[in-house]
């Protein structure tokens, strides 16, 4: 253990002084000592480390108060968090790349080959949701926000997929637009009007039965954006395909919003959104439909 100056500790950890003392304000990374009388930050060598591995988080991305909890847990957990956020950033940086050739062969003429579109029939459910205007950044914390309400007060799972959870995107979300998105959880209806109490903060109402055409995604969570809007042209095609106008629909997709199904086959937890396995609908009925 040897105790330095600031402008030595800036050298050896190639942190600038303006870095370290924005550091120390924030709680991300205290000197060993302050002198009282001149104000003058002083670092033990010990902490390089840490120094060190701020400044690799840094170049990362990840923004300082995620830094600050990473720093405060075990290490075990920190490259655990690291390489489910790496995870995360790659298939982001996959799906961007896929929308941007297929956005260049559109532009020259080219047919460009995407998801396979597949239907399946919803009957009329019984929901319990919660419904809010958030930004792109929000709308991860509001999912987290919901996850957290089911783990501590589970709901009955309902076998297949129409007894799975799915949020609805009523809107775009993105940093100029706030949704709203509207998470739900279908619950039995012999049992709705006595689990509803249970929930205050979440909204009992029916849908109604539809169709849906749906892409798999592989992945949905922060950064998805780029995969949901190569789905919506897949399934716009499709849409073509199939024939199908605005006037022949007795149900229409913003009828009752579009929406990713979450059919997760790994734990949930308070602090992850299932996103290892969801699928991506567009809900509607046909007005000659029996559904």
């Amino acid at each position: 253990m040897q105790e330095i100056s600031i402008g030595e500790f800036s050298k050896r950890s190639q942190l600038s002084v303006k870095a370290l003392r924005l550091y120390d304000e924030i709680g991300v990374l205290l000197p060993a000592r302050v002198d009282k009388d001149s104000g003058y930050r002083y670092y033990d060598t010990t902490q390089l480390e840490d120094a060190r591995l701020i400044a690799m988080l840094r170049q990362l991305d990840v923004p300082l108060a995620d830094v600050k909890e990473l720093l405060a847990g075990s290490r075990e957990d920190a490259a655990a968090r690291i390489a489910d956020d790496w995870q995360r950033t790659e298939a982001h940086h996959g799906a961007r790349r896929a929308l941007a050739t297929y956005l260049v062969n559109q532009l020259s003429g080219k047919k460009s080959i995407m998801y396979e579109v597949s239907t399946r029939d919803i009957p009329e459910r019984t929901l319990l949701c919660l419904k809010r205007n958030v930004d792109w950044p929000g709308a991860w914390a509001f999912g987290k926000e919901f996850i957290a309400i089911m783990r501590e007060r589970p709901l009955p799972k309902m076998p297949g997929r129409e007894g799975a959870m799915f949020s609805i995107y009523w809107g775009l979300v993105n940093d100029d637009s706030d949704g709203p998105i509207e998470w739900c959880w279908p619950v039995p209806v012999s049992d709705a009007a006595t689990l509803a109490p249970h929930y205050p903060e979440l909204t009992l109402r029916t849908e109604p039965a539809h169709h849906e055409a749906y892409v798999t995604l592989a992945a949905v969570g922060e950064g998805a954006g780029a995969s949901w809007q190569l789905a919506t042209e897949a399934l716009e095609a499709w849409r073509i395909e199939q024939g199908i106008t605005q006037e022949g629909l007795a149900i229409k997709p913003e009828d009752l919003g579009i929406r990713i199904t979450y059919l997760a086959t790994g734990p949930v937890s308070e602090t992850s959104v299932p996103d290892d396995y969801a699928d991506f609908a567009v809900p509607f009925k046909l007005k000659d439909s029996v559904t």
